[in-house]
């Protein structure tokens, strides 16, 4: 679990590729502190694995179709990425409920600013643009925002400049790819939701039979 609060920002060392698997190495310092084989760190919003590591940089395996259906296809070596380890319990919880299980990858369609935020519009398949709300959260590339604006296939988020300095969003034009993971717990209402209505009306299917009907003077 991750809050959406990137502690830092790594850079791509080397990309291994091989029939089972993409192994990265990533560069970093501060996140490499308490860091142990086996951790769960978010790279671009993505939940992966530590494999091994040494003073100044870990490695990770990252499975096939996690590459294909997440941005980190465009990885090359040199690419900066956002870090975030697994959130500590004694910790302050400044962002949102982040799993690093990415929901699907939007578009930046446009860039614009304005005072002293900077306004990205992003562009997004039906699936993600129902699960985001005016005033939500949403985390783009694992970092947690706040949702401004909301159409039928694009959404808008707002970076202060703290945000902008501490993730790689400031280096985005217009026509990048970057990971979205909606709010869970909207994710979560609605399973539930859907879940016991669905119940609902399987049971009043079969509660209604001939002879109930027959008994009550309808057949």
């Amino acid at each position: 679990m991750f809050t959406g609060i990137i502690e830092e920002i790594g850079r791509v060392k080397n990309i291994k590729q091989s029939s089972q698997a993409v192994e990265l190495t990533i560069h970093a310092n501060k996140i490499m502190k308490d860091m142990h084989n086996g951790d769960s760190i978010s790279v671009n919003g993505v939940c992966l694995t530590v494999t091994s590591f040494s003073n100044d940089e870990f490695h990770l395996d990252v499975m096939p179709e996690t590459i294909k259906s997440t941005s980190l296809r465009e990885l090359k070596n040199g690419s900066t990425v956002n870090l975030e380890r697994a959130m500590s319990p004694q910790g302050r919880f400044g962002g949102h409920f982040v799993s690093g299980h990415v929901d699907g990858v939007g578009t930046v369609k446009n860039i614009k600013d304005a005072g002293n935020a900077r306004y990205y519009e992003i562009k997004a398949d039906a699936e993600i643009i129902k699960y985001t709300i005016l005033k939500g959260s949403v985390a783009i590339d694992g970092t947690s925002l706040t949702v401004f604006v909301v159409s039928d296939s694009t959404f808008t988020i707002s970076l202060i400049p703290h945000t902008r300095a501490e993730t790689i969003l400031s280096e985005k034009v217009v026509g990048d790819l970057v990971n979205i993971e909606c709010d869970m717990l909207g994710k979560y209402i609605e399973h539930f939701v859907h879940s016991r209505f669905s119940n609902s009306q399987e049971e009043n299917k079969t509660s209604i039979t001939y002879d109930l009907l027959q008994k009550n003077g309808f057949a």
